[in-house]
């Protein structure tokens, strides 16, 4: 099969996973074909191959034939464009009819505290703000990605959100932003997460090789992003999470800031584990 990274990379405007942008690309070249001659041709998972065909048949881009096996087929690139179009402004009109469900409701409850309370913002405030862990921590993570002028550090166990802000990365290793990722020690993560781990360092280390990688030698309290951070407190922002292991991942907040003092003293710990508490061997070599 000939090389999908130029048909994936037209395909990131569309917002898909990197598995669905390979899908995808993958029956646009091969025509009709089965799950499992399409995952060998892409080298997506057989275990994931099933599922990303199912979201896309879902949302209109390809067409799902019955048989044994069953065959899937892409869309025309015109239909895919219209679909895209119509998933977006359906979404969107979803969104505001829930909107102004609310509104009344929303304007009578909360305008009059607003006003009582005066509009000065806090200090805490100041300092960071809070957002849900998933979709509103990655969207959060892409935007510090595309701000980045100078470097970006991630300390993260095993990356498992890389789908989800790789074109935002990608972007800014082209644009010469320096890079350094932190994993935590794989002896310290479940088989599952150490799975997942491996293939992540595996993917970075073939498609983005600019990217620095080290592995903590000892558990990591937070995790989170860093860009741009100075000494002198004239830049950085930030967001991250504490470990908090009696908690399930999809119940946690992360918290964002771009207080640069704060963000001084987390690279300053970032530094020195990077420089002090790493692991001498490569776990994956």
């Amino acid at each position: 099969m000939a090389d999908t990274r130029d048909i994936t990379e037209l395909l990131d405007v569309f917002n898909f996973t990197e598995y669905e942008a390979q899908t995808l690309a993958g029956l646009i070249e091969l025509g009709r074909t089965t799950a499992p001659d399409l995952s060998e041709a892409t080298g997506i998972p057989k275990a994931r191959i099933y599922g990303v065909l199912a979201e896309l048949g879902d949302a209109g881009y390809i067409k799902i034939i019955p048989g044994r096996p069953k065959e899937y087929q892409a869309k025309p690139p015109e239909t895919i464009l219209e679909q895209a179009i119509e998933n977006e402004r359906q979404a969107y009109a979803s969104y505001k009819q829930r909107l102004e469900q609310h509104e009344d409701e929303f304007l009578d409850t909360l305008k009059p505290l607003y006003d009582a309370g005066g509009s000065e913002v806090s200090p805490t405030e100041e300092l960071l703000y809070i957002v849900d862990v998933g979709d509103p921590s990655e969207r959060e993570t892409r935007t510090l990605y595309r701000e980045a002028t100078d470097r970006i550090h991630v300390i993260t166990k095993s990356f498992e959100y890389f789908d989800a802000v790789e074109p935002a990365l990608r972007d800014a290793l082209d644009d010469g932003r320096t890079i350094n990722v932190l994993f935590l020690n794989p002896i310290l993560l479940s088989s599952a997460n150490r799975d997942v781990q491996r293939d992540i360092v595996d993917r970075i280390r073939t498609d983005y090789p600019a990217i620095d990688l080290r592995f903590s030698a000892t558990r990591l309290p937070w995790r989170g992003t860093i860009i741009d951070p100075s000494m002198a407190y004239e830049s950085g922002q930030a967001i991250f999470l504490v470990e908090e292991t009696d908690i399930p991942l999809y119940k946690r907040q992360a918290a964002v800031t771009e207080n640069s003092s704060f963000v001084a003293g987390m690279n300053r710990y970032f530094e020195l584990t990077w420089e002090h508490d790493t692991l001498d061997d490569d776990p994956y070599s």
